[in-house]
């Protein structure tokens, strides 16, 4: 049953749905974080969900269809690269069609880019270690909620600050009970995803 909830949990919270987890507080959430109308919010929801999240994800169900990937939890390195790989040129060219659209607010196109640069040094380490992308991703989760919390004084930070280390805690619980990484592997992935991302949103708002 552990393994069950554990399997369950590292399903939900996958990688890819970090950075929906992090436009739709910086759209919905702190209000004040960007400049755009309420009435396009969602509409650049839906385009981040799609480019990072549902695209990606088709891709790597359409690998495990193929045979190239020997199960979409990708245990072992060398199946994480082909995937790895995919996932950061889709995030690459979202920040560039972002970047195109000069009417949006540039913060959006910013905040992926830092979203992205981590993507693609996760997809460089991962060719020789096996650093924890569920980690990295819940570790920029929180830097996230800190960050807004420092630029933001009308956000208030604490309960999704809790949420978000709860979260931490129980992903990386889940990996290891999975034996899907060791400690270190874990520790290194929060560690990474956190300080990029806290240097990477505070450049942006300040």
């Amino acid at each position: 049953m552990g393994r069950v909830i554990a399997l369950i949990v590292s399903v939900v919270f996958q990688p890819l749905l970090i950075p929906s987890l992090v436009f739709g507080l910086i759209l919905f959430g702190v209000p004040e974080a960007s400049s755009v109308p309420y009435e396009f919010k969602m509409r650049i929801f839906y385009l981040i969900a799609l480019s990072t999240l549902v695209i990606p994800m088709i891709t790597i169900i359409g690998l495990r269809l193929s045979g190239t990937l020997k199960s979409i939890h990708m245990a072992e390195i060398r199946e994480r690269i082909v995937p790895f790989t995919v996932t950061s040129i889709y995030f690459l060219m979202t920040v560039y069609f972002m970047y195109q659209m000069t009417e949006l607010d540039p913060i959006l196109w910013q905040a992926l880019a830092v979203i992205a640069v981590v993507v693609v040094v996760l997809t460089l380490v991962t060719l020789f270690w096996k650093m924890s992308a569920h980690m990295t991703g819940v570790g920029g989760l929180v830097a996230l909620v800190v960050v807004l919390g420092i630029c933001f004084p009308t956000f208030s930070g604490l309960y999704p600050l809790l949420a978000a280390l709860l979260l931490s805690g129980v992903v990386g619980t889940s990996r290891l009970y999975l034996d899907a990484h060791t400690p270190l592997e874990i520790y290194v992935g929060f560690g990474f995803g956190f300080v990029s991302c806290f240097f990477g949103f505070m450049w942006i708002w300040t």
